[in-house]
């Protein structure tokens, strides 16, 4: 099968592999669509995953074409999403619910093969079964979606709240459509891209910036989301949070970011920092989500490519051209 392989860092190109073979309790799935995001640059540049070379794609959906001797559940034509997410359900942070901070941390294309091929193997329990009216070809949102609910959930929910996105890429565009939906009494994204900045004001923000200075909030806001990993952003984000609010790091920063904080101002104003990783016990509810219309694939996907062009379909996310990128082998 044709795969694009991470083969060292800064190197990716698209080549022949073995066809995948699934283990008793694994699924084949072909490929319909495999979406790029910034964990996939992130590997790129030698970061997250443990070994190279890798297969990467952990945002990917498709066709069940294969399945292990035990498994009951699925069966060779059923439409699938794939939750990335592997767990060793041992450590302590599994035994106590919180397998996204697993101490042996794996994922379906980030430390073994993942979509970004013709075909992949995933646990028959990391499957979902698609509703017949969903285009499998979009439903490689629900990954990216998946990890916003798991922000939402970080949030906790707040009624009325004012609230600040960095960011209007996909991430930032879908914490802004859970905001909505959440009870958010404002939304308001920043980016310097006008492009995407305008995408947000397509789907109904309260306000649009390049900087939090010409939305004029001394007050600040009650949540104040990262959505881009960015030192500038991430360092202007603390400082705009209200009093009792939280600044949630949404963002996945490269390893060497640093940011300055104000321990006596996060005591005196009662200030909440805190992180949202990856997906937990999300993705089921990402997916009902998805199957009830709360994204548009029109708007989110800008750029459809084959797989022979991933190598590009990387420069084009890098630049940070477009919206969500996919590939369709």
């Amino acid at each position: 099968m044709r795969a694009a392989i991470v083969e060292a860092p800064g190197k990716v190109v698209v080549t022949t592999v073995p066809d995948p073979t699934p283990g008793p309790r694994d699924v084949v799935v072909s490929v319909a669509s495999c979406g790029l995001c910034g964990t996939d640059l992130h590997i790129l540049q030698g970061e997250f995953a443990p070994t190279l070379p890798i297969v990467p794609g952990h945002e990917f959906a498709g066709e069940v074409v294969g399945t292990g001797k035990d498994v009951t559940e699925l069966a060779v034509g059923d439409l699938v999403a794939v939750d990335p997410s592997l767990h060793c359900h041992e450590c302590r942070y599994c035994r106590s619910g919180r397998g996204n901070l697993c101490d042996r941390w794996a994922a379906i294309g980030v430390t073994v093969p993942g979509g970004a091929a013709e075909y992949a193997v995933a646990p028959v329990a990391n499957c979902v079964k698609l509703p017949g009216h969903v285009d499998v070809k979009d439903a490689a949102l629900i990954e990216p979606l998946s990890c916003a609910v798991r922000g939402y959930d970080v949030l906790s929910g707040n009624l009325g709240a004012e609230v600040l996105i960095y960011g209007s890429g996909t991430m930032g565009l879908m914490m802004l459509e859970l905001a909505k939906r959440t009870g958010a009494a404002s939304v308001d994204v920043l980016d310097v891209n006008p492009d995407r900045l305008a995408t947000a004001g397509l789907l109904g923000c309260s306000g649009t910036a390049a900087s939090a200075e010409e939305l004029d909030r001394p007050g600040g806001w009650d949540i104040v989301i990262d959505a881009t990993g960015n030192a500038k952003a991430i360092q202007d984000g603390l400082g705009r949070v209200a009093k009792g609010g939280t600044f949630l790091q949404f963002g996945v920063a490269d390893y060497a970011t640093t940011a300055v904080i104000e321990p006596y101002r996060i005591y005196n104003q009662e200030i909440t920092i805190t992180g949202s990783m990856a997906v937990l016990h999300s993705y089921e509810r990402a997916a009902a989500l998805f199957a009830t219309g709360v994204l548009d694939p029109s708007v989110f996907i800008s750029d459809r490519l084959p797989l022979e062009q991933y190598p590009q379909a990387v420069e084009r996310f890098s630049a940070g051209q477009g919206r969500k990128i996919v590939v369709e082998p």
